[in-house]
């Protein structure tokens, strides 16, 4: 069995251009925000950690998924205080 390491990728330039290549699976976005927070692969490593800092900031959260034409992912994640 494959373990995959969480691996969040924080909105820049530079993970911009890799998503518009093709190199993430899934677009991490907040509602009402017009940039996306960042990337990842989707694995459940990713959702752990996404888990993970919602808890560390007092906060649950949900995942809504938008899967696009390519097969990638937009995920909106929807929090709760």
């Amino acid at each position: 069995m494959l373990v995959y390491a969480a691996m969040i990728h924080r909105h820049d330039n530079a993970t911009q251009t890799r998503w518009d290549r093709g190199d993430f699976k899934v677009q991490l976005i907040l509602p009402g925000d017009t940039k996306p927070m960042g990337f990842c692969d989707g694995t459940d490593a990713d959702r752990a950690e996404l888990r993970s800092m919602a808890e560390a900031e007092g906060s649950s959260f949900e995942i809504e998924v938008k899967v696009l034409k390519t097969g990638r992912e937009i995920w909106t994640l929807r929090g709760s205080g």
